[in-house]
């Protein structure tokens, strides 16, 4: 009996996704909560896996099209030739599979020699005989895998495949004729993931929308530094966390929003909604594009449990396996582009949010310090806001009370 695999329920507001990619194709033997192929969403990565054991009949879509959630991936032959849960996930293929191409009716497909007995096809299966009778295909050309004989479908299939093959010889290439290709020949055309559409639509949606504007400011890290150097390995002995700068910088933020709360604040219709609570979200490079996870309550955490959360939020990230609820929602964002060697930049919002930090590279600069000249690990930091919610001097007094607690970290310990 085929049983059919559906996309499914994706998130909140999720209708649909791209088939990013097939981990088996047609003819496979597959095993239950086998993984079968990846759905791209506007957030997220998801498997969808095997609910019943059996072998792959077909493939309803193909890599890149749009499925709705609820509509048909593909069919599983239950029962059939299936596979071990083990031998199943060591078979999937590690690169997409094309399915087999419906043939034309307008003439019998060419039938091929069989080299040994054959498959006995009137004791196989209703599917397997059906389907060679369609496609003319004969039972010496098939080779059986099923018991005494019987072919299953997976086996017309692979005759069908080896048919195909033999039929159609390889075009003779042409002469590639001296000199430099053309441009276009040169060019290589990749089709934007979802994910790659949607971070597009939202930056320039943020940049249409907003009346964005940054400030900027710097701060001397010797303190931190010098305060994270110290304790460092008692703080991973006791936390199980390595000590970052990200977690001073999450609760720099909190105590500016705290007091200057329209920078944590969201316009929605005309309305200012106020947020009494603190979700921070992190930005995160990743393979497929930069997404946003979000570190819930920050400023009931210690730092402990900001570094573990934002630990475990970045090693989602890389492996594509954060869910819709780690990326909802969020009342700021820190973006730390000075991981990639970035000295300033100007961070785009991330809608509907109304600011977003940006963190640089520390880089050794001259200072006057006391009436001295004395070299010090600097840091620039950049706040894009939304003007029509916060004001400049909202603005420039939230990233001053950053700096404060960052070049005075006591301050973050006392609350002060």
């Amino acid at each position: 009996m085929a049983v059919e695999i559906k996309v499914p329920a994706l998130g909140e507001s999720v209708t649909e996704a791209t088939v990013a990619k097939w981990l088996v194709k047609a003819g496979d033997a597959v095993a239950i909560d086998q993984p079968l192929c990846e759905l791209e969403t506007d957030k997220v990565t998801v498997e969808v896996n095997a609910t019943v054991a059996g072998v792959m009949a077909d493939l309803a879509v193909a890599e890149g099209a749009t499925v709705q959630v609820g509509g048909v991936l593909c069919h599983i032959e239950a029962g059939a030739g299936a596979a071990s849960p083990s031998a199943g996930a060591a078979a999937a293929p590690s690169k997409p599979a094309v399915a087999v191409p419906p043939a034309v009716h307008t003439a019998p497909a060419p039938v091929l020699a069989g080299v040994g007995p054959g498959a006995d096809l009137a004791a196989s299966g209703p599917a397997a005989r059906k389907l060679a009778e369609e496609k003319g295909v004969a039972a010496s050309a098939i080779q059986p895998t099923g018991k005494d004989g019987r072919a299953t479908k997976a086996d017309v299939l692979a005759a069908l495949q080896s048919i195909s093959a033999s039929a159609s010889p390889p075009a003779a290439k042409p002469a590639v004729p001296p000199g430099p290709r053309p441009r276009a020949e040169r060019e290589e055309r990749v089709r934007m993931t979802r994910l790659r559409r949607t971070i597009a639509n939202r930056l320039k949606e943020a940049q249409n929308t907003a009346a964005m504007l940054t400030t900027f400011n710097e701060v001397d890290m010797t303190n931190v530094m010098a305060l994270r150097e110290r304790l460092k390995e008692d703080f991973e002995k006791k936390h199980g966390a390595r000590l970052g700068f990200m977690s001073f910088f999450v609760k720099a933020c909190i105590a500016g929003l705290k007091e200057l709360p329209a920078v944590n604040a969201e316009i929605e219709g005309d309305e200012l909604v106020y947020k009494n609570y603190y979700d921070i979200g992190v930005a995160v490079g990743t393979p497929n594009g930069l997404v946003v996870p979000v570190l819930r309550d920050a400023d009931v955490l210690n730092f402990g449990a900001i570094e573990k959360g934002i630990a475990d939020l970045g090693r989602k990230a890389r492996d594509g396996k954060l869910s819709i609820a780690d990326l909802t929602g969020g009342t700021f964002t820190i973006s730390n582009g000075g991981v990639y060697g970035s000295l300033m930049s100007t961070p785009i919002l991330n809608p509907p949010q109304s600011g977003i930090l940006g963190m640089h590279k520390i880089q050794q600069r001259p200072m006057v310090v006391g009436g001295e000249i004395k070299v010090r690990p600097m840091m620039y930091l950049a706040l894009s806001y939304d003007h029509r919610i916060i004001d400049g001097r909202e603005a420039v007094l939230f990233l001053v009370r950053v700096k404060e607690c960052i070049e005075d970290p006591e301050r973050l310990l006392l609350g002060v």
